[in-house]
Formats: C-alpha cells, structure tokens, sequence
C-alpha cells in the first residue's frame, strides 16, 4: 500500500490520559498539519480548564483571581454547555458537585469532539479520535465497513461487555473501574452508587460524555431517563454482572470466550481502551 493510503495514526498523552488519532482518509500535507493543529488544542484545552494546574484559567476563576470576562472564550462556551446539559439531565450533571468550580465532566468530549472538527475541515472524513476510551467517529473504519468499537467489561478484565457498530457516532463510558468512586451525586456531594458502568452512544461526544457521566450518577433511574433520551442510546453493566440496553443500542452483548474477543468475532478495529470516565 502506498503511503498516501495509509493513513496516519498519532498518540498523545495530556490531560491526566491518552488521547489517539486512527485516521482512515490518504496521508496528505493538509491533513497531517490538521493532526499537529489537534494535538496543539488538546494541550492549549488542558492548559485552559486543567483543575490540577493552579495557572489554568479554571483554577484561577475558582479561586476569584480571574473574572469570567478575564477568561479565554472557551471558558464562557464550556460553562454554557454546562448550563445546558444541567437542565437536560434534571440536575444530574453539576460544574459544582464536589463545592468547588470542575467543568472536567464535559470537557473531555468537547475537546475531543473539536479535535476530530479540525481533522475534517482539512479534508479527514473516516476517521476516530479517542480520550481515554471515549470516542468520537466520522465515516467509516474501511470502504463499506462501519466501526465497531469494543467496550471493556467493567468487572472482568480483558473481556469485552458489548460491541458498538455504526458510523458518525459518539461513544462514551462512565464508572470506576480505572478511577474509582470519582463521579459525585450532584445532590448529596458523595460519590454516586450507580452502576458497573453505563455505555452512552450519539452524534456529539460533547453531550455524549456529559450524558454518561449523568446517566451514571442517576444510578436506578438511568434506563428510563436514557430511553426518553432523543438522538442517544445507552447500555449499562450492573454489579452483579447483569446488563441493559436501551431499545435501539447499536451494539451487540458479547459472549466472552477469551480476552476481549466474541464466539466467531476478531478484535473490532478501534477498539476501545478500558474506559474510565
């Protein structure tokens, strides 16, 4: 294969994870100054609303030493969204759940999210761009082969608990099997009891993330809140092993025989790391 077909893969670590490009489309000049323009916002994004950088713009704002009108624009833009996803999760997704300024719930998907806008203005349309295991997908893996992308069973390490297909999508986990109890219950400030973990697939990785994080805090009462949800599906492992999808999931429920592969099924191209947020 020649290297204009090859495409171009690139990992960067930033923002306490690992981010990674798998880009489908021909290597061009355009598309690899998209790539070093992505991981160049990846890092400006941290530098922005990191809340473990006391010089962030966030850290600052939270301490009082930075107004709102003192912040970069993207700040406004992100606590907007924030606002938004509130309402439309009843309150179940809060910048100040643990009683002090953290827009880390949302921002994740959202720089993501513009990464892979960047990718495709630059003429990138089959591509996926994963932080920390949550992914935001355009096009398609290959030529009439849509992604497929392996999420990691929560409670059985190196096995997989479904398999998301589909193409131009958004996928997101949320639960603690990399990070421990650190989603809070906006409500009481302690850490949620939701369950194993809670899968969430849509158009926007934006919304996507913030939703998963919500949908995790819910606990019970995510399955209903999630199937009223329009343009998002959701899946979830409970403790006990047991599991649920919403009733257009486009996924399937693995049937492990080894680590991380389905009776008759190869390792999905793309898959996802083991997921923690």
């Amino acid at each position: 294969m020649s290297e204009a077909r090859r495409g171009l893969r690139h990992v960067e670590r930033t923002m306490g994870t690992v981010f990674s490009f798998d880009i489908r489309d021909a290597r061009t000049p355009a598309v690899e100054s998209a790539l070093v323009e992505a991981v160049r916002w990846l890092h400006h994004v941290d530098e922005v609303f990191s809340t473990y950088r006391p010089d962030s713009a966030v850290s600052r704002l939270a301490r009082g030493e930075l107004g709102l009108d003192d912040c970069p624009a993207e700040v406004c833009e992100v606590l907007d969204l924030c606002d938004q996803v509130g309402h439309a999760t009843g309150g179940w997704f809060s910048v100040t759940a643990n009683g002090s300024l953290d827009p880390t719930g949302l921002v994740k998907g959202w720089a993501v999210e513009r990464a892979a806008q960047i990718l495709k203005a630059a003429g990138a349309h089959h591509l996926c761009v994963n932080g920390g295991g949550d992914l935001q997908l355009s096009g398609e893996a290959a030529p009439g082969t849509p992604w497929r992308i392996g999420i990691a069973h929560p409670l059985r390490p190196g096995e997989l608990c479904t398999v998301v297909t589909g193409r131009d999508l958004a996928v997101a986990t949320s639960g603690t099997a990399e990070r421990g109890a650190h989603i809070l219950d906006p409500h009481t400030g302690t850490p949620a009891t939701g369950p194993a973990s809670v899968t969430v697939v849509g158009r926007s990785l934006t919304t996507t993330d913030a939703y998963a994080t919500a949908a995790f805090a819910m606990g019970a009462g995510a399955r209903d809140w999630l199937a009223g949800l329009d343009g998002h599906e959701g899946f979830a492992v409970a403790w006990d092993g047991s599991s649920w999808h919403t009733q257009n999931f486009p996924g399937s429920v693995c049937d492990v025989v080894g680590p991380g592969r389905r009776r008759d099924e190869e390792p999905p191209p793309g898959s996802a790391p083991r997921p923690f947020l």
